[in-house]
């Protein structure tokens, strides 16, 4: 009996000690934090991704105070790793923000199409995409090979959706007007250009 009592208290033990997934202990029902990238995603490991994609710069600091609910809220640029604060970033353009994961198939799927859209409608609206997952290589190589070059913010919390009150679904895009207020939440996948440019109308246009 005093066997048993000490193989059970020792398996406890192990139990209440063990950590989860490298970490400290979770709280019971509790989902670990989210990470901006994972920590593999090293400046020196994105280098070669971030070749292949090629993405164009994040924007830059626009005029007026931009968007009021991203006031504040700073994400890294998958182009290059800077720090890009995004209601500035925003300020005074007609935007089109994309929100996606590079696991998600409807995303992959409608990544070309913003794409093209983008090309229509020329510098009168600027098309953001934001990668909500802390896998920033899978994300930068997912647009690599979709061929995909835009303006893309690393926001493994998915810092930017929370602020703009984007229900948790991918795809989603998000339309801004130049006074940063906000046109249109679309939580569905485009099929192609012209469903986007039907979606988004006159708000960004």
């Amino acid at each position: 009996m005093v066997v048993a009592a000490l193989v059970v208290a020792l398996v406890a033990q192990l139990h209440d000690s063990s950590p989860q997934a490298g970490g400290p202990p979770a709280a019971p029902n509790q989902s670990p934090a989210p990470r901006e990238h994972r920590d593999a995603d090293t400046p020196a490991a994105l280098a070669g991704p971030r070749q292949r994609a090629n993405l164009p710069p994040c924007p830059a600091a626009g005029a007026g105070p931009g968007p009021e609910a991203l006031r504040g809220i700073t994400v890294e640029c998958a182009a290059d790793g800077s720090v890009v604060d995004v209601g500035r970033a925003l300020a005074g353009h007609r935007v089109v923000l994309n929100l996606w994961a590079y696991w998600c198939g409807p995303c992959a799927d409608e990544l070309p199409a913003m794409a093209e859209y983008q090309r229509r409608v020329g510098p009168n609206v600027m098309v953001v995409t934001v990668h909500q997952d802390e896998n920033e290589t899978a994300a930068l190589l997912r647009l690599a090979e979709l061929g995909v070059r835009l303006p893309t913010l690393q926001d493994g919390r998915r810092r930017v959706a929370a602020a703009l009150r984007v229900v948790n679904v991918m795809p989603a895009t998000v339309v801004l007007r130049p006074d940063g207020s906000v046109a249109q939440v679309l939580p569905r996948p485009f099929a192609n250009a012209d469903e986007i440019a039907a979606a988004v109308g006159n708000d960004a246009g």
